[in-house]
């Protein structure tokens, strides 16, 4: 599979004129050659080469696959061992850091070293078997800690508490915990009026009788990542509660229904957005309906408006409509979903936890 990526590299690149690729990015790295760490991969038709520190050449011998690895110094050392690689080539980067990228351009002509890390996310967008296979695992994860939510959650019990549950038993499916740049919380546990923020951080709040729990769990599974969100009720839940939570799960349904190849990516989110606003709730629908998932939480495709890419078999993709009443409580329901146009209904869901309101009375 890794041949058949690093060939999907430079088949693009080689289209838009590029002879190199050079990936600064951990998951770009890992994608090309098997190994996630401090490293510079750089790819080209003949072969890649994978420059690492000292430190991680035992390892990057060990993990990487069909690459030469090459010992350098850590930080400016490495760049300077790119020189030679880059010479006498136009080169296309994944590389967004400013400081690196000037120092490359003060001995490579900028025209021959083009910045641009969308390129990269293009290409991944579209994931083989072995990706594929990852995701759904990473999504069987997903429905185990579902089930022990059920299980788990009841009156009294602090958001915290019930985070900690569930790190734990994700470590033990052998599941491991993607890091987020604006969050301080491995998973989103949103209870009461702490669920009508999108990205809660998970508090000390305990539970209480007539809460909506909101749970967004994230799990990575050999570098591949499936993402979803449930909605759970503690007791005695009000009419308009239960009211708002089918329009959720309705407004999901489309949005998945509608989710096929070919498909520009704002109508699957119109989808969503037209029945909240049709059912009273427009202005409760605060973000996008989804995004790609993969080697990253949040990549290409992007599911909301005026996106005017489509979407491709093989894309796997996020649906989650919400709706957040500020002060009270939210609402939100997410799969991590596969097109293929094969199925019946032009897609796989790969999250498969039940999506009726489960309400706990303990």
């Amino acid at each position: 599979m890794l041949k058949d990526r690093k060939k999907n590299i430079v088949q693009s690149m080689s289209k838009n004129g590029f002879k190199t690729a050079v990936m600064f990015n951990p998951e770009n790295v890992y994608y090309s050659t098997g190994f996630w760490g401090e490293s510079v991969s750089v790819c080209t038709a003949d072969n890649t080469k994978l420059f690492v520190p000292h430190l991680e050449v035992a390892r990057a011998e060990t993990e990487s696959h069909d690459c030469e690895v090459i010992q350098t110094q850590r930080g400016e050392g490495l760049i300077k061992s790119l020189y030679p690689s880059l010479s006498n080539t136009i080169a296309c980067s994944d590389c967004n850091d400013f400081k690196t990228i000037s120092t490359i351009n003060s001995k490579i002509d900028k025209k021959n070293f083009v910045c641009d890390p969308d390129r990269f996310l293009i290409i991944r967008s579209i994931k083989d078997e072995e990706e594929i296979n990852m995701i759904k695992r990473a999504s069987q994860i997903l429905d185990k800690l579902y089930q022990i939510c059920t299980e788990e959650i009841k009156i009294g019990m602090s958001e915290k508490d019930l985070q900690s549950k569930l790190v734990c038993e994700a470590l033990k499916l052998d599941g491991s915990i993607p890091n987020y740049p604006f969050t301080l919380n491995p998973f989103i546990i949103g209870s009461g009026p702490n669920g009508a923020f999108p990205h809660a951080e998970t508090s000390e709040r305990s539970f209480l009788e007539g809460d909506f729990i909101v749970i967004d769990l994230t799990i990575r599974y050999r570098g591949y990542i499936s993402d979803a969100t449930r909605t759970f009720a503690l007791r005695n839940q009000t009419e308009e509660k239960k009211k708002i939570y089918e329009t959720v799960k309705n407004a999901q349904k489309r949005g998945i229904d509608k989710a096929r190849s070919s498909v520009k990516c704002s109508d699957v989110d119109l989808e969503c957005r037209t029945f909240i606003s049709e059912s009273g709730y427009a202005e409760y629908f605060i973000h996008s309906t989804g995004h790609g998932v993969g080697l990253e939480v949040h990549e290409r495709p992007w599911i909301r408006p005026e996106e005017n890419s489509v979407l491709l078999d093989n894309m796997a993709i996020t649906i989650e409509p919400g709706i957040y009443i500020t002060t009270k409580f939210g609402v939100r329901i997410e799969d991590t979903i596969m097109i293929n146009n094969h199925a019946r209904l032009g897609n796989e869901i790969l999250t498969k936890f039940t999506k009726d309101l489960i309400t706990i009375d303990r």
